[in-house]
């Protein structure tokens, strides 16, 4: 078993929104420096420092958690690691800071996930010889680049918005379905916030504005004022006649978080409190 002692995030940003002048590394390394204020123990006990991301293609492309770590003024003996199972990136480092510690291992893992969709460049493929006039400009903020013609040949490469219109097609989701799922994401989120429940879990992240600085302490995608009458004038996005809008879709989003896993020996050497204990993980 392991557990998890230490929770922090930032508020979540929409694209282009609030933290779209934040890079990733910095908004990583800021909830490393909070975790350093945290813990009571000499920070070159922990072991290693694994994080998701699912990008990769910009200012998080040289191993997102060696330069946070860095940038947050840890020991340089402390390592780092990114991984990437695209949108179970951070739940993956996970997995393996859980399977580092049962086997013994590691005793203390800093985990987290950290993303910045505002910030993802366009790339440019390399030519292929002198004066090549085929190259390649992508955005890499989501979906498919470079596609492999293998791939293409073995099933269709659709984008997320399109492979979720194929699970509605096959699993006959109404329109009205989704649209009441959204609405219902949205009032439970509003009312965390009325209830303060976020308060101990965002850490409020300060950025320039164009007149002062501001305190980012409430994720910005939410929505008090949607309704299901709202949702349901949407336009459909990804397919003609299709269900899925822009309301009833996941947003894209700029953000991190970081969690703090130990063993037990551990826990109990340094007297920490648990706020959770895994007892496994599993991914198919």
């Amino acid at each position: 078993m392991s557990y998890i002692v230490y929770a922090k995030r930032t508020a979540m940003g929409k694209l282009g929104g609030i933290l779209a002048g934040v890079r990733v590394d910095d908004m990583l390394a800021y909830l490393l420096t909070d975790l350093k204020k945290y813990i009571t123990f000499d920070p070159s006990e922990i072991d290693d420092v694994i994080i998701g991301c699912a990008n990769q293609a910009g200012e998080d492309n040289r191993n997102l958690a060696r330069m946070s770590t860095l940038l947050a003024g840890f020991p340089y003996d402390v390592p780092g690691a990114t991984v990437n199972r695209l949108c179970g990136s951070s739940l993956e480092a996970l997995f393996d800071a859980h399977a580092k510690i049962i086997s013994g291992l590691c005793d203390c893992i800093a985990v987290g996930g950290a993303e910045s969709m505002s910030r993802a460049p366009y790339v440019l493929s390399k030519p292929e010889g002198p004066y090549d006039r085929n190259q390649k400009m992508v955005d890499s903020t989501f979906g498919w680049r470079f596609e492999n013609n293998k791939m293409k040949d073995l099933f269709p490469l659709l984008g997320m918005g399109q492979t979720a219109e194929e699970i509605q097609m096959k699993h006959q989701i109404s329109r009205i379905d989704q649209d009441q799922f959204a609405y219902s994401s949205h009032q439970k989120a509003i009312q965390a916030y009325r209830q303060n429940l976020f308060k101990d879990e965002i850490l409020p992240l300060t950025v320039a504005s164009k007149k002062d600085f501001i305190s980012i302490d409430k994720d910005e995608c939410p929505r008090e004022d949607t309704t299901l009458e709202k949702l349901a004038k949407l336009p459909t996005v990804f397919k003609k006649d299709g269900t899925v809008t822009a309301g009833n879709s996941s947003p894209m989003n700029d953000g991190a978080s970081l969690v703090l896993l130990v063993s037990e020996s551990f826990l109990k050497k340094h007297k920490l409190i648990p706020m959770m204990k895994i007892t496994g993980a599993a991914a198919r």
